[in-house]
């Protein structure tokens, strides 16, 4: 069977990334903080869907979250990162237990899912970036943006055989608008697909 699941499922980029691979037969996994959050992400996807709560700040419970899923689905062919947490903010103006804590969020736990899954898989991993130029009016979300590019540098060379990637979000994510987070899902998709080709190709198929 093949499964994807979403850290830092939401109602945006999140939901639409679950519905288009459940469009595909994916089983898909779920994870956010709240109840509400992956319930409604779920029911919006359709399909087979699995839902656990967890926060990306808390290393204990992502990893319990996502050792459950491999127990129930085996390893997922797709992992999506896409918790972040996006404020305005100029240099100096948060003070360090905030910058650390929205930084959490925006690399740290895509660094913790990494090191649970990507060992055992061959698939695709891809963490939802943005900011193409760092902003000083949104210091902490351009740091992290920023951190992530990097990661993705750290973990293509760690785990070759996983394609690793980022896709770049512009802007204001609304249904509708330059960045229509179902258009956004298709990169995706595209992502993935692309690495099955790849892995075809390497193995002679």
């Amino acid at each position: 069977m093949t499964s994807v699941i979403i850290v830092g499922v939401g109602p945006g980029i999140g939901t639409s990334v679950a519905k288009r691979f459940a469009r595909e037969g994916f089983t898909v996994g779920l994870i956010a903080r709240w109840e509400e959050t992956v319930a409604t992400a779920a029911e919006a996807a359709g399909g087979t869907t699995w839902t656990r709560t967890a926060d990306a700040t808390d290393e204990k419970a992502l990893r319990a979250a996502l050792r459950a899923f491999v127990d129930e689905h085996g390893t997922p062919n797709v992992v999506v990162y896409n918790a972040a947490i996006i404020r305005t903010d100029e240099p100096g103006e948060l003070d360090q237990a905030t910058m650390l804590d929205t930084y959490a969020v925006n690399v740290v736990g895509a660094i913790t899912t990494a090191g649970e899954l990507l060992p055992e898989m061959t698939g695709t991993y891809v963490i939802t970036s943005g900011m193409v130029r760092p902003d000083p009016g949104l210091t902490s979300l351009s740091l992290g943006k920023v951190g992530v590019r990097g990661l993705v540098e750290l973990l293509t060379s760690w785990r070759p055989e996983v394609l690793t990637a980022s896709v770049t979000v512009g802007g204001p994510v609304e249904p509708g608008g330059q960045w229509d987070p179902d258009e956004i899902a298709e990169h995706y998709w595209e992502l993935h697909t692309r690495a099955v080709t790849d892995q075809e190709v390497r193995h002679g198929c």
